[in-house]
């Protein structure tokens, strides 16, 4: 029963990869990309006929000025959810396209920039670069993966074309790169092989949000909810190799009609040592967060380096534990007094977070977890917040497959405002759900 979060160091899934990459070709790499940049522009210009879309040699000599760049103000969905899936197309021209990871980094960053000065009349903005270029990264290398695992899928008739239909719809530039290159059409013989196996959790249960309190259950209803954690790779194999470990959690639930969750934890690099006879592990992670719910909403993108134990205490018992320290690139905060255009403030910061599981034998677990974020706000109401949340998760393992998962947890989240009143509120939430977990 893996989890985000979760410390366990030795879990079930092996990674293995060969290699077998198809060439390298900088200008149909450079191609997609451009054409990723010029489909959304034609779409917004003439079918939505929207004004940001309405581009001049003027406004791009205007956003070509460093001093010109500014933080917008758009919704918070647009900025922390749509911007970074663009950007996963950017990363995703290169990356489906024989690059390394690491090599198709500076295509989300570029694909950004191109966006901010010729895509759009509005100003540049640094969070829309941001956004773009590490979320895209984040988003893209997952997708990257999955989709490659989907088309690899051994799979025959309506089951292959699904999967393959799935692929494209999670990396649209693979998909489309696929469709067109005649020699990869059947997306086995080139592409990367991966054997990484992966683990889901789908959760389907009710649960309840309350505002301002330490209890969930004061007032109003529960609705209902579904989340799926998917488990790529495992710690303990490739570990100096990027995203060969990842997890991701998806979250909807009936009291809101949008998206409310969306996690990718993946690691960059990892190291083994002993402390004793004590075996620990260190990985080095990029975090993408997005919460946005009845209650609370926030994003996050993030640099983490954690250290994870895993003690036996005679038995089947078992101790798994984290503590980890982060860099924070950019938050998206709640500002409660609104004077920007926007709801939310935009800040930079430091994380820590720590964690304890307990397992008893193969059907009972308790975990504990901890995590806190400090951000100095620089654009937005001046102010400073200290983001805390406290997670408590039971498991019981009722079936093969099936568990039963109660959970009660919450956010608190202080602001100090430079020119207004400081704020502390609390945002409790309950769930109780049936886990069904899958081994792909």
């Amino acid at each position: 029963m893996a989890q985000k979060g979760d410390s366990s160091i030795i879990p079930s899934p092996v990674y293995i990869t060969d290699h077998i990459l198809p060439s390298k070709k900088f200008r149909r790499s450079t191609g997609y990309l451009l054409l990723a940049e010029s489909l959304p522009l034609v779409f917004d210009r003439y079918v939505k006929k929207a004004d940001y879309a309405k581009l001049s040699f003027g406004t791009i000599a205007t956003n070509l000025k460093p001093a010109n760049w500014t933080w917008d103000d758009y919704e918070f969905e647009t900025n922390q959810l749509a911007h970074p899936f663009h950007g996963s197309i950017f990363f995703n021209t290169f990356r489906s396209n024989g690059y390394s990871f690491w090599q198709s980094v500076p295509a989300a960053f570029a694909g950004s920039y191109i966006w901010e000065t010729f895509g759009e009349s509005q100003l540049p903005s640094p969070n829309d670069f941001i956004n773009t270029g590490f979320g895209g990264v984040m988003l893209g290398e997952m997708t990257h993966r999955l989709s490659q695992k989907l088309i690899q899928a051994r799979t025959n008739g309506i089951s292959r074309k699904a999967a393959r239909f799935l692929a494209c719809l999670l990396n649209p530039a693979g998909g489309f790169i696929r469709l067109t290159d005649r020699k990869r059409s059947d997306g086995l013989i080139t592409l990367e092989k991966d054997s990484s196996d992966i683990s889901v959790e789908f959760d389907i249960g009710i649960r309840k949000f309350h505002t301002n309190s330490s209890n969930p259950f004061p007032d109003g209803d529960f609705g209902i909810y579904g989340r799926a954690k998917l488990i790529y790779g495992s710690p303990l194999k490739n570990i100096r190799q990027p995203f060969s470990n990842i997890y991701i959690t998806v979250e909807a639930g009936q009291d809101s009609a949008k998206l409310n969750a969306v996690t990718v934890n993946g690691s960059l690099a990892g190291w083994r040592f002993y402390t004793g006879k004590q075996e620990q592990l260190a990985i080095l992670s990029a975090n993408y967060d997005y919460f946005n719910n009845a209650a609370f909403y926030y994003s996050a993108q993030s640099i983490k380096a954690s250290i994870y134990s895993d003690i036996s205490l005679g038995g089947k018992t078992k101790l798994n534990t984290t503590i980890g320290i982060g860099a924070v690139i950019l938050t998206a905060m709640p500002d409660e007094y609104h004077i920007e255009h926007r709801n939310y403030n935009y800040g930079s910061g430091a994380s820590f977070n720590a964690s304890l599981r307990f397992l008893l034998g193969e059907r009972l677990y308790y975990r504990i977890g901890y995590t806190g974020y400090r951000t100095k706000t620089v654009s937005g109401n001046g102010s400073d917040y200290l983001l805390q949340t406290l997670t408590n998760e039971a498991g019981l393992r009722v079936a093969q497959n099936y568990s039963i998962i109660a959970e009660s947890s919450y956010f608190k989240l202080n602001g100090n405002y430079s020119s207004y009143k400081d704020i502390t509120k609390k945002y409790p939430y309950a769930r109780l759900s049936i886990r069904y977990t899958i081994r792909l």
